[in-house]
């Protein structure tokens, strides 16, 4: 029988294990990114010291004292030569709680810090937080911004499901003290709030999603725009829907930016995720944009239907048939890495360039929003492909 130390030891022998466990590309693609064999980060990635007590006098059969339950919606940033991610865990409780973790490749080896992220409260502090944009602003502080979830309490006596949410705001310089600024204030519900990396027109620049209520979109429209003086008192006063949503289309439900966009000579390239309606609930998938660098609000490419939809095991888990990002990061040789997460249960990652993704964007066709349009597409298509392979 093991004594209780070569148990502990075992407990970490196969956490270093998963750890270290080589990451490889899948060589089946479509060209325009790669998809890695492994996730990057499950609950089982959590630090051992988490989820148990060590102390044999007060966890005799080393029992696991503190569940985790699901690693997912990271935002990114490249901190000195580290791929840094800022995770939301979940806890077997349902509180989410945000922990850095950090790779030196980007696509294996991330290992969580040793403590999660202390996270100051706002005047009314929130039951969960989650899903957290990262942006290095020009200003010289790292902004996150994420959701700040409590009971509405207007709902009626009995009624524990409703809920409000609110964009929150927080600041730091170095990833490890946080200073909590004042929610956004906002004429509706936002929960898919992101910073713009510059200042436009000497304004912070938000990308929001106007929502009528905590779960349904109501009139919002889809992903807007607004300019506000200052984040540490937020406030949009006005704001205009950049990229709409559109019906019988992968963003017909709603649709939100994912990461703050990358800035790219040929314009400012833009993560979303869009949210449909099916039989079995609401799917989510990845798409992109472009919008133009003299004018961020102006979209400038728009290619039809989604990016990256879930695949095999990725369509399974807590919330199935999801993916969701809020963190990617474009190094300086252009490769491009993009975290994402399969149904709020784990974390991955694929990997393109800059310049794949602008050609992606500014030569995939549009959606002509019928079935009449998409048929056209698609024989134009074939014709010219069938000229090609006559020569």
């Amino acid at each position: 029988m093991k004594t209780f130390a070569q148990k502990v030891d075992a407990l970490f022998a196969r956490h270093e294990e998963l750890i270290k466990k080589p990451n490889l590309p899948i060589a089946d693609g479509n060209g325009i990114y790669k998809r890695y064999e492994n996730p990057i980060l499950t609950a089982a990635h959590t630090p051992v010291f988490w989820r148990y007590d060590l102390d044999e006098k007060t966890n005799p059969f080393l029992m696991e004292r503190i569940g985790m339950n699901a690693a997912m919606n990271s935002g990114a940033m490249k901190w000195g030569d580290k791929y840094l991610l800022v995770v939301r865990v979940e806890g077997s409780d349902r509180k989410s709680f945000f922990a850095v973790a950090e790779s030196p490749n980007g696509v294996d080896n991330f290992r969580f810090w040793d403590y999660p992220v202390t996270m100051p409260d706002d005047v009314i502090p929130a039951t969960n937080i989650y899903d957290m944009r990262l942006t290095a602003h020009e200003d010289g502080w790292i902004y996150g911004i994420f959701c700040a979830e409590r009971h509405d309490t207007n709902a009626p006596a009995g009624d524990l499901s409703s809920a409000t949410a609110t964009a929150a705001i927080a600041r730091t310089k170095d990833l490890k003290n946080w200073e909590r600024l004042p929610d956004l204030k906002t004429k509706s519900q936002q929960r898919n709030v992101v910073l713009h990396p510059e200042f436009v027109d000497g304004k912070y620049a938000l990308y929001t999603r106007p929502q009528d209520g905590f779960i349904d979109t109501g009139s919002g429209g889809g992903i807007g725009w607004a300019l506000v003086d200052d984040m540490t008192n937020a406030e949009v006063k006005e704001e205009k829907i950049i990229d709409p949503r559109h019906y019988h289309t992968i963003k017909e439900v709603k649709n939100g930016e994912g990461p703050h966009p990358i800035k790219t000579d040929k314009g400012w390239l833009h993560l979303a995720h869009g949210v449909r309606g099916c039989a079995a609930g609401l799917r989510y998938v990845l798409y992109m944009y472009m919008t133009s660098l003299e004018d961020p609000t102006k979209l400038i490419a728009s290619p039809a239907g989604f990016f990256m939809a879930p695949e095999g095991e990725e369509r399974i888990g807590d919330v199935s048939n999801v993916l969701f990002t809020n963190g990617w990061i474009a190094d300086e040789d252009g490769k491009v890495f993009i975290y994402y997460a399969s149904s709020d249960t784990r974390m991955h990652v694929a990997t393109s360039t800059i310049d794949k993704l602008v050609d992606y964007c500014m030569n995939t066709p549009q959606d002509g929003l019928t079935t009449t349009a998409s048929v056209d597409t698609l024989k134009k298509m074939i014709d010219h492909n069938m000229q090609i392979m006559k020569k």
